[in-house]
């Protein structure tokens, strides 16, 4: 009885130890395995980002595509894309200033053009008598400084006319780029049908070929470059005049009696010269006239003369024949 009591207390006592043993590795993979999933969530929490919930698997993936969807718009609106095409436009504006010195005018509208980088690409300078001047001229300016040019224009003087017009030429520009690249690729098409041929006829048919489309392609890159030119500078028309005769408080003086003198005197010698213009016009009429005049009176004295002659020579016969000869 001693040697199976014995027996039962140390299996009981074993059994004891093997399940000790086996909660205290249950226990320990349990916290291990707790541990890893509070590291990992703070791993995740640390990044901004969170882990799914239970049942909504997609959830982190959706917020990752529309975190990306975000920076991609984001991107676009802080830089547009390398291929883009850039906006294309042709400005144009019309001066009409009034100025006390034309030429020194001239000279700041020049120099105003150069300093920003431009060109003055025509002037026509007028001077209708010693004080009175008149000048036209076409400013080139660079397309960012523009503005800056106009307005130190305007403010040269006097304004009183102003206009300014902006024309957007993006597709025609994109459009002739598109139609030379082809006609590029048309050219060199034909060049390498040439190399190729072997009849003449099939030589001389290309050639035509090829000439036509050269044309064609100069044709277009010379619109290229006007294009180029005209949006890459703004063209400025200004027009430069002195002020009209004024006194001290902006209004023009009164006729007095020398200006009325001065008219009258103008007036009379405009009629004195109208009337010598009238008899040149009518001085060979005149010259004929009097000639007929003097001849026909010469001839009616002659006449007269002829007649007393007769008279006298007839007298004297009378006078011996007595009544029968008269």
């Amino acid at each position: 009885m001693c040697v199976d009591s014995g027996i039962d207390r140390s299996f009981v006592r074993g059994r004891a130890v093997l399940v000790a043993g086996a909660l205290g590795l249950l226990l320990a993979v349990g916290g291990c395995g707790a541990s890893g999933d509070s590291s990992g969530s703070d791993a995740k929490a640390a990044d901004g980002k969170s882990a799914p919930r239970e049942g909504f698997a997609d959830e982190g993936g959706a917020a990752a595509s529309g975190e990306r969807a975000d920076g991609k718009a984001s991107g676009r609106k802080a830089a547009p894309k390398p291929g883009a095409a850039a906006t294309h436009v042709i400005r144009t504006a019309a001066l009409s200033v009034e100025v006390r010195s034309v030429p020194k005018a001239v000279a700041a509208a020049r120099a105003a053009a150069e300093g920003a980088g431009g060109l003055v690409a025509s002037e026509n300078t007028e001077r209708l008598d010693d004080t009175y001047e008149t000048s036209h001229l076409v400013l080139r300016v660079p397309q960012e400084r523009f503005g800056e040019v106009l307005r130190e224009l305007s403010g040269s003087g006097k304004l009183r006319s102003r206009t300014s017009n902006a024309k957007d030429v993006t597709d025609q520009v994109v459009d002739v780029e598109s139609r030379i690249s082809t006609q590029r690729a048309s050219v060199a098409r034909v060049r390498e049908l040439m190399d190729e041929a072997e009849k003449i006829s099939d030589v001389v048919a290309l050639e035509g070929e090829l000439s036509s489309r050269q044309s064609d392609l100069e044709s277009l890159l010379a619109q290229q470059a006007s294009l180029k030119d005209r949006t890459s500078l703004a063209t400025i028309t200004l027009d430069l005049t002195p002020p009209d005769a004024a006194d001290e408080d902006g209004e023009e003086d009164d006729p007095g009696f020398l200006d009325a003198l001065g008219g009258g005197w103008d007036a009379f010698v405009t009629m004195l010269r109208w009337i010598a213009v009238a008899f040149g016009a009518a001085f060979p009429f005149l010259l004929t006239g009097v000639l007929a005049v003097v001849v026909w009176r010469v001839l009616r004295k002659r006449r007269a003369a002829r007649r007393a002659a007769v008279a006298v020579a007839a007298r004297p016969a009378g006078r011996e024949g007595g009544p029968a000869a008269s």
